[in-house]
């Protein structure tokens, strides 16, 4: 992983010992996942994220 780069995911394993995805940027966490049994999970929600994410719509609540 680059440091210098603004925003990046991160694969952590949390305290319950699953794998979430981070969305982070400037290092602080934007988005997470839900927790996954395997980091190979956690990297498919990524590449879901990085397909679909860019198309995806804006819907705002009232």
């Amino acid at each position: 992983m680059e440091e210098d780069l603004a925003h990046y995911f991160e694969i952590k394993k949390n305290k319950a010992g699953e794998f979430v995805a981070y969305f982070k940027y400037n290092n602080e966490s934007i988005f997470w996942t839900e927790g996954y049994s395997s980091k190979a999970s956690a990297r498919n929600a990524i590449e879901s994220i990085q397909k679909n994410g860019p198309n995806a719509e804006l819907r705002e609540s009232e």
